[in-house]
C-alpha cells in the first residue's frame, strides 16, 4: 500500500504547502478548502458566509471530481468559522445544499479565531471509494 499525492488542475491554487488530496486503500483525505476562485489565487474573496460557504463548496467539488470523486463519496467532513455564532445558522443552509436529502456526512464544526486570507469559513472532507 502507498499514499498518492493528488494536485488537481481545476482546483484552487494552494494557500500553504500542502497536496489537494491524499489517498490510501480508496480512503481520500482532502485539504482543507478556502473561498478562493480557481485561477484566480489573489483576488478578493467573496463577501458575507453564504457567498464564501458556496465557494468552498465548490472548491471542494473540483478536487474531488479531480480524483474521480464527488460529494456523495464524502463520509467525514470538519468545518471551521470564524465567527460561529453569527454564521452557524447560514453555513448549515448552504452545506446541507450540497447534499442528498438524509445523507449527510457525519460531520464536525468548530470556531476558530482565524483562517488563511481572512476567510469566514474553510472545510475539509474525508471520502471513499465505492
Amino acid at each position: 500500500m502507498s499514499i498518492e499525492f493528488h494536485m488537481v488542475a481545476a482546483a484552487p491554487e494552494p494557500v500553504a504547502t500542502f497536496s489537494h488530496a491524499t489517498e490510501i486503500d480508496g480512503w481520500v483525505f482532502v485539504t482543507g478548502q478556502m473561498p478562493t476562485v480557481p485561477g484566480a489565487p489573489n483576488a478578493p474573496l467573496v463577501s458575507g458566509i453564504e457567498a464564501q460557504a458556496h465557494q468552498v463548496m465548490r472548491n471542494l467539488a473540483a478536487v474531488l471530481e479531480g480524483v474521480g470523486l464527488t460529494l456523495a463519496h464524502v463520509t467525514m467532513a470538519r468545518a471551521y468559522l470564524t465567527h460561529f455564532e453569527r454564521d452557524y445558522a447560514a453555513f448549515n443552509a448552504v452545506y446541507k445544499s450540497y447534499f442528498a436529502e438524509g445523507k449527510l456526512p457525519a460531520r464536525t464544526c468548530i470556531g476558530v479565531t482565524a483562517l488563511a486570507k481572512d476567510a469566514l469559513v474553510e472545510v475539509d472532507l474525508v471520502a471513499r471509494r465505492f
